[in-house]
C-alpha cells in the first residue's frame, strides 16, 4: 500500500526514479521548444547524468540485501553488479546513438527517453522476486525496446525487425505469465524467495509445477536467444540500428540473464534430472547454432549476432551451475563475471562498426575491413582485443571469464557440458579471426565514416583497456564480485 512507502524504500528505488525523471528532461525541452529537437550533446550529457547518478544510488543502496513493497523487489548484490554492467551498457549505447546515422536525427531526445525507460524495467527484473513483478519488469524493458528498433526513419529492415520482435516477444511474454499461472496454482506463491524452500521437492510430485517451471525457462530462453528460440536474433540485431543493437546485445541479455538466475537460485533444477537434460542439451546445441552458423556469415552484424547465441550457451551453462551448487556464489558471480566481459567485449565491437557505418543501409562486410588497420590503426588494434578477447585467447578477460564459468560447471560435475563449451570456443576462433587477418592482411580503403566521432573513439579505447589491464587482474575483481554475492 501506498500508506506503507517509507523513505527507505524510496531510497532503495531511487535509481530508477531518477532514471525515469532524467528521461523526460530532453522531451521537456523539446517541446517548449516548439518541438524542435535541442543539441544532441545537450540530450547526451543529460541522459549520462542521469545514468551516472542511478549508478551511483544502486552503488550505495543496491547490496542492503533489503525487500520493499511488500518483498516485491530485493536489493542485494545481485541487483547491484548486474544493474551497474546494465547501466554501463546503456551509457555506451547511447553514446554510439549520438554519433550513428541511423540514430543521429530528430527523434534522438524520444530515442533517450525511451532508452531510459528500458533501464527503469531491467532494473525492475534484476531486483524482483516475485514473478509478477518479474514480468512487469520484462514487458516495462520490451516496450520500450520495440519503439527503438522501428525508430530508423529510412531503413526498412529496422520495420520488419521490430515487427518480428514485437510478435516473437509478445508469444514468448505470454508463454512466461502462462507458467507463473500455472506455478501458482499448484504451490499457491509466486514469490522466489518461498520457492526456494519448496521448489525441488514439489517439481517431484506436482506436474503442474513443472509445467509451469518449464514455460517459465522457455520465456527467459526467447529473450536470451536460446536455441531453438534464437530464430528471432540474427534478423533483428541486423535490421536495427547498431547502436541499439549494441543496447539489446548487452544490457538486455544482462538484465534477463541476472532474472534468470533468481529463478534457478530456486535449486528447482535439483528436482528434475530430466530438466537438468533438456537444459544441458540447450545450451549445447545454442553453442553449436551460435558458432557454426557465425561461420557462414559474411555481414558483421549477423556474424555478431550469432556469437551472441554462443555466448548465451555458454551462460546458460553457468545459470544451470547455479541451480545445481549447494553454494551458488562462485557459479552465480562466474555468471556475473561472464556477463560483464561479454559486454564490454560486444560494445567495443559494435562501437568500431557503428563508426564505420557511412548510412542506415551500409552492409558491413567481413572482407570490407581490407585496410582498416592501415587507416586507423589505433581502432584496428581496439578491434583485434575484442575480436580475440571473445574467441577466449589469453591473456584477455575473455579467456578469464569462460574459465571461471567452465570451471564452475566441472565443480559442479558437469564436465562434458565444459568439454562442450571449450570445443565451441575453438570453433569460434576461426571468425573471429577472420575480421583481423582482412585488416592487416588485405588491401583495401576501409575508414570510420565521420573523424569527429569523438565519444565513440574514448569509448572503444576504454573498452579494449579494460579488457586487457582486468584480464590481467582478473582475480580481485572476480573476488570483489563474489564477496557481494555471499
Amino acid at each position: 500500500m501506498i500508506s506503507n512507502i517509507g523513505l527507505a524504500d524510496l531510497l532503495l528505488i531511487s535509481p530508477v526514479l531518477v532514471l525515469f525523471l532524467f528521461s523526460l528532461l530532453p522531451l521537456i525541452t523539446k517541446v517548449t521548444n516548439g518541438n524542435t529537437e535541442q543539441n544532441p550533446k545537450t540530450t547526451l550529457i543529460t541522459a549520462l547524468m542521469g545514468l551516472g547518478i542511478s549508478a551511483g544510488l544502486l552503488i550505495l543502496f543496491g547490496g542492503s540485501d533489503q525487500t520493499i513493497f511488500n518483498h516485491q523487489l530485493l536489493f542485494d548484490g545481485l541487483t547491484k553488479w548486474a544493474g551497474l554492467i546494465a547501466i554501463v551498457s546503456a551509457a555506451a549505447g547511447i553514446i554510439m546513438m549520438s554519433e550513428n546515422p541511423s540514430t543521429h536525427f530528430e527523434q534522438f531526445s524520444e530515442t533517450v527517453f525511451l532508452a531510459l525507460n528500458s533501464i527503469c524495467g531491467m532494473l525492475i527484473l534484476i531486483s524482483a522476486v516475485n514473478l509478477i513483478t518479474v514480468f512487469i519488469g520484462l514487458e516495462l524493458m520490451s516496450l520500450a525496446l520495440y519503439l527503438m528498433i522501428a525508430m530508423s526513419q529510412e531503413q526498412k529492415l529496422s520495420k520488419e525487425a521490430a515487427i518480428k520482435y514485437f510478435v516473437l516477444g509478445s508469444i514468448a511474454s505470454a508463454i512466461f505469465l502462462y507458467g507463473v499461472s500455472f506455478i501458482f496454482g499448484s504451490v499457491n506463491t509466486i514469490n522466489i524467495t518461498d520457492l526456494m524452500q519448496i521448489a525441488s521437492t514439489t517439481i517431484k510430485t506436482d506436474k503442474l509445477f513443472l509445467f509451469g517451471i518449464i514455460f517459465v525457462v522457455v520465456g527467459f530462453c526467447f529473450k536470451v536467444s536460446i536455441a531453438p528460440f534464437h530464430a528471432w536474433t540474427p534478423d533483428v540485431y541486423q535490421g536495427a540500428p547498431t547502436p541499439i543493437t549494441s543496447f539489446m546485445a548487452t544490457a538486455v541479455k544482462t538484465a534477463s540473464f541476472a532474472a534468470f538466475l533468481r529463478i534457478a537460485a530456486t535449486q528447482v533444477f535439483q528436482g528434475s534430472q530430466n530438466l537438468i537434460d533438456i537444459i544441458q542439451w540447450l545450451a549445447v546445441i545454442t553453442m553449436i547454432v551460435g558458432n557454426v552458423a557465425a561461420l557462414l556469415q559474411t555481414n558483421l552484424k549477423r556474424t555478431l549476432a550469432y556469437s551472441s547465441i554462443a555466448h548465451s550457451g555458454y551462460l546458460l551453462a553457468g545459470v544451470l551451475t547455479v541451480g545445481l551448487s549447494a553454494n551458488s556464489a562462485y557459479s552465480a558471480t562466474a555468471v556475473i563475471f561472464y556477463l560483464l566481459t561479454y559486454s564490454v567485449m560486444t560494445i567495443g565491437a559494435f562501437a568500431v562498426l557503428s563508426m564505420i557505418e557511412k548510412s542506415e543501409n551500409d552492409f558491413i562486410a567481413t572482407d570490407s575491413l581490407a585496410g582498416f588497420a592501415k587507416k586507423q590503426p589505433a581502432l584496428a588494434f581496439c578491434f583485434t582485443m575484442f575480436m580475440i578477447s571473445m574467441a577466449g585467447i589469453p591473456p584477455l578477460l575473455g579467456f578469464f571469464g569462460k574459465f571461471y564459468l567452465f570451471s564452475a560447471a566441472v565443480d559442479e560435475g558437469l564436465l562434458w557440458l565444459a568439454l562442450w563449451g571449450v570445443i565451441n570456443s575453438v570453433i569460434g576462433v576461426y571468425y573471429y579471426l577472420r575480421p583481423i587477418v582482412n585488416m592487416y592482411m588485405k588491401e583495401g580503403d576501409a575508414n570510420i565514416a565521420n573523424e569527429k566521432q569523438y565519444a565513440s573513439t574514448v569509448l572503444v579505447i576504454a573498452a579494449a583497456m579494460f579488457l586487457i589491464i582486468v584480464g590481467i587482474f582478473s582475480g580481485p575483481l572476480f573476488s570483489m564480485i563474489e564477496r557481494s554475492l555471499s
